[in-house]
């Protein structure tokens, strides 16, 4: 009889890792189904939540592929955070150096064991976490992971965290795929999008605009006189513009928006689900906080001014993403010929 009920135990454990298995595969396919940074923070987050069961998340994550800190953004669930505090951590910490070498989940008392004290950890004392789990990829820590109690208020076993630690693996090599999408995207001055990427999800948007019946906007800038600033004070006065430039540009659209550098002092921007009049307040915002931001270079203050120019896509004659983008480009134009530092809108 003892027999019998050690052969189902055995039955049992082995069917649960067989199922934990299906998951671990199912998790990974959905981790990877999108290269979206911030959709896949938020994908991560909530996985975590579901297949371990607790109420409390939270993840650390780079902001940048130029970042060399750890945030938490809007990254948590259940845990109050002070929103006076800075919970930033620093990839140089101690506690980094100990997750590179040593890949587990820990224990604010399996960091002491291990440092002396909390490697630099201590700002996150106050939110009690459980378990921290680091995100480790290619040797590299890329995030990191707290979780609060499990639902049941039990503590995690020796499985559990092995289970865990699996999804951590699985989270960071797919945030490591996100960044080397971003890197081949991205624009490494500005911070951008470049041109191919633009094109790509121009093409798509106007796909889904005709289908869903969606309105949608293109806009095309160009900084004034941008070779008055390389042939008075350098050509990095003028990299100083155009990542200035680009900042406001980013600040100034929305995160459904797609902002890119178009070329030289050349940017765009793509603006799904939005009608020519919300275009045209997105067009005048970014050219006003251009227009009344002082750039400092090396003692002098240096005032920019942007000409932009705004075509709506009309599936009747934007039979292309160069046709719609062409509009705008003459609407830019037109801008040029009539004063600069104004939107045209395209007929």
């Amino acid at each position: 009889m003892e027999e019998k009920h050690k052969a189902l135990e055995y039955i049992e454990m082995y069917e649960k890792q067989v199922f934990d298995l299906k998951q671990l595969l199912e998790i990974s396919k959905s981790l990877n189904s999108t290269l979206d940074y911030m959709i896949l923070i938020d994908s991560i987050l909530y996985t975590i939540m579901g297949q371990m069961k607790v109420l409390k998340a939270a993840l650390y994550a780079k902001k940048g592929i130029d970042s060399t800190a750890f945030s938490l953004h809007r990254n948590y669930k259940g845990f109050e955070l002070e929103h006076h505090v800075d919970y930033t951590l620093d990839e140089s910490l101690p506690a980094m150096k100990l997750f590179s070498r040593e890949y587990k989940c820990y224990t604010f008392d399996e960091i002491r064991e291990a440092l002396g004290d909390l490697g630099g950890l201590d700002k996150l004392v106050p939110l009690e976490p459980t378990l921290i789990v680091p995100l480790k990829t290619k040797g590299v820590i890329n995030g990191i992971i707290i979780l609060g109690d499990q639902i049941m208020n039990q503590d995690f076993d020796d499985y559990e965290k092995e289970y865990l630690l699996n999804i951590a693996t699985l989270a960071a090599i797919a945030i490591n795929n996100a960044f080397l999408f971003e890197m081949t995207t991205t624009d490494m001055m500005t911070k951008l999008r470049m041109k191919h990427y633009f094109y790509t999800a121009l093409i798509e948007k106007m796909e889904y605009s005709s289908l869903a019946d969606k309105p949608l906007c293109v806009v095309m800038m160009d900084i004034d006189h941008f070779k008055l600033f390389n042939d008075t004070y350098g050509h990095s006065c003028g990299d100083v513009v155009l990542k200035q430039v680009a900042k406001l540009i980013q600040v100034s659209t929305r995160p459904t928006d797609i902002a890119a550098r178009y070329g030289g002092e050349e940017f765009c921007v793509l603006l799904p689900d939005t009608t020519e009049e919300g275009g045209l307040l997105i067009a005048e915002r970014i050219r006003m906080n251009v227009e009344k931001t002082v750039n400092e270079y090396e003692g002098q203050q240096l005032r920019v001014t942007i000409s932009l120019g705004l075509a709506k896509f009309d599936p009747e004659r934007d039979h292309s993403a160069k046709s719609v983008i062409d509009r705008a480009d003459k609407a830019l134009y037109q801008s040029k010929q009539t004063g600069r530092n104004r939107v045209t809108v395209s007929p």
